[in-house]
């Protein structure tokens, strides 16, 4: 790893309200080696960089991160790595490949999100993945092993996935859980918190984390409050459509109750009948803090969601998992009940509101009948195809066997400026990078913020924001000021662009446009981005929690 000398960079240090300077910067050994006024560092082997007039930043960390299998399958990374993401948090929204017990719990959960990450098949694991170990951990540390093995692209921290812990106490049934299941998945989160996961998230929108009632994940709650300092849990909570204030209210709640700091996740106020009401939400998250709860938050800046087009499904129709789901799903009356719930009176799965097909668009699906689906609004194919938007639903869930994601046009611009100002808020992509037809959220979050929100609209300036996507969230995780911050002795996740032309370029139509402006990027002082172009080097580390409530990097190199 060669020494890097940043010549006149105008360094943004990443913490709040501290001012722009411009100096040398010297990278060696994986780390910030010295600061200097320009021309007072020097490195006889260091490579010299001329940075005048670029921004040299802390790279960015993104909270709320769908790559726990593409950081193996494509460890380029070019989606996070070309806009200068360098620390994701994976584990997101309570479902992901650990902890398992079985591998019929390993292989429910491949099928489930495979519209978000995609599911190699047994063949093609051992024949192209053959040396990663895909798929043979069991537990979080043997994950976190494997990535460790495989090199990571970036840095990589993993939250415990509630809806694991339930499916193993519970199995994937919507039944109440008994004290002695509830045991069981302390137990789980315990081992799983021992092993190095930074915290808890749940998917309450989703099988079946679903299915927990609040005095559950309050158990959960009061566990990681008393036993794990710094510890955080991140709820995806129960609706973002109707009855959201309500939801957010549950979870902040939890906080106040047990003393469990919270992060909304992806904290947005969706669908047209919540056209306006953020100041509601932030009054209600202030009101929190007043209190003395420990409540952040994050969020993506763009209007349409993205999620697996079976999330829309009833819960009922989820119980049991996939292939149950697809047994009702050839049921005629089922399927009519299915109907009733999704378009007339509004499921848990839609948030509580009837879908509206307009708003739903394709995304990459696998079965060669539907070819020319993806990136279509579904009431639009079924226009083409003179059938009912709900048999088009069903099709296409049926045969790519519930693996297609989608994306949802249901924002509310005003919602997302107002709640990007909190003095809480941190950036999280939300960004499923499996398929062809993408949300831009993937190539386009952090260059977003920087470009159009702070630069473009003026809404902060370039430095402001950046608190947004590295000090915030650092101290977050934990990892503060080692890493979300540029000084002597943090780590070299660093990412130098130009403040005048940083933009995100990913649209709807070409979702895996790379950004422009990004110049330079480094993982641990290993250059990932050289001069406009991904290298191709895996720098990252992958962080856990230690037993002393501390966050360490352990190298994946």
């Amino acid at each position: 790893m060669e020494p890097i000398l940043f010549l006149s960079a105008t360094v943004i240090t990443g913490q709040e309200d501290a001012a722009p300077f411009v100096a040398d910067v010297l990278v060696s050994d994986g780390l910030i080696a010295q600061i200097g006024d320009p021309g007072t560092v020097e490195s006889a082997t260091a490579r010299r960089i001329d940075a005048h007039g670029q921004f040299l930043s802390p790279g960015f960390i993104d909270m709320h991160a769908h790559s726990d299998l593409y950081l193996i399958t494509s460890p380029a990374h070019e989606a996070k790595i070309s806009q200068g993401c360098t620390t994701e948090v994976v584990g997101q929204d309570g479902i992901s490949y650990a902890p398992v017990r079985t591998k019929e719990q390993m292989r429910a959960i491949r099928s489930q999100i495979a519209g978000w990450n995609g599911n190699p098949s047994d063949a093609e694991c051992q024949t192209t993945h053959k040396d990663t170990g895909l798929f043979a951990w069991r537990t979080v540390g043997e994950y976190l092993d494997c990535l460790e093995r495989n090199r990571t692209a970036t840095n990589v921290a993993m939250l415990v996935p509630q809806g694991n812990l339930r499916l193993l106490a519970c199995g994937p049934n919507d039944t109440p859980a008994s004290p002695e299941q509830i045991q069981d998945q302390v137990v789980l989160l315990r081992e799983a918190m021992g092993q190095g996961s930074i915290g808890m998230s749940s998917g309450l929108t989703y099988t079946p984390g679903m299915y927990a009632s609040t005095s559950e994940l309050a158990v959960l709650c009061q566990v990681l409050a008393a036993e794990y300092p710094g510890a955080f849990y991140a709820p995806h909570h129960r609706s973002y459509g109707f009855k959201a204030l309500e939801s957010y209210q549950e979870m902040i709640n939890l906080g106040q109750d047990t003393g469990c700091p919270i992060h909304l996740t992806h904290a947005t106020m969706n669908f047209s009948e919540n056209k306006g009401r953020a100041p509601e939400l932030l009054r209600m998250v202030d009101g929190a803090l007043g209190a003395g709860v420990d409540v952040t938050l994050d969020t993506y800046p763009y209007l349409p969601g993205c999620t697996t087009l079976a999330a829309l499904l009833p819960s009922w129709a989820s119980a049991g998992g996939p292939d149950e789901t697809l047994k009702r799903l050839g049921d005629a009356a089922l399927r009519d009940k299915i109907r009733v719930a999704v378009e007339v009176t509004g499921c848990d799965g839609g948030h509580g509101i009837p879908t509206n097909w307009e708003e739903i668009q394709i995304g990459s699906t696998q079965h060669a009948s539907l070819e020319g689906y993806a990136g279509r609004r579904i009431a639009e194919v079924a226009r083409s195809l003179g059938t009912p938007a709900m048999e088009v639903f069903f099709d296409i869930l049926v045969k790519d066997r519930l693996a297609t994601s989608c994306l949802m046009h249901i924002g509310d611009e005003d919602n997302v400026r107002a709640i990007m100002q909190h003095e809480k808020h941190m950036g999280g992509s939300d960004a499923i990078l499996h398929g062809e037809t993408l949300h831009p959220r993937a190539y386009g979050t952090f260059t977003r913020y920087l470009g159009h929100y702070a630069r473009d609209l003026g809404m902060f300036t370039i430095p402001q924001m950046l608190a947004h996507l590295t000090s915030r969230p650092a101290k977050r995780l934990g990892v503060y000021p080692f890493r979300g911050h540029v000084g002597v002795g943090s780590a070299a996740d660093l990412v130098l662009f130009d403040p005048r032309t940083i933009r995100d370029m990913a649209t709807f139509e070409q979702p895996k446009r790379t950004s422009e402006g990004i110049h330079f990027v480094l993982v641990n002082g290993v250059v990932a981005v050289d001069g406009g172009r991904l290298t191709g080097a895996r720098g990252g580390h992958v962080l856990r929690r230690n037993k002393d409530g501390s966050v360490g990097a352990t190298s994946s190199g």
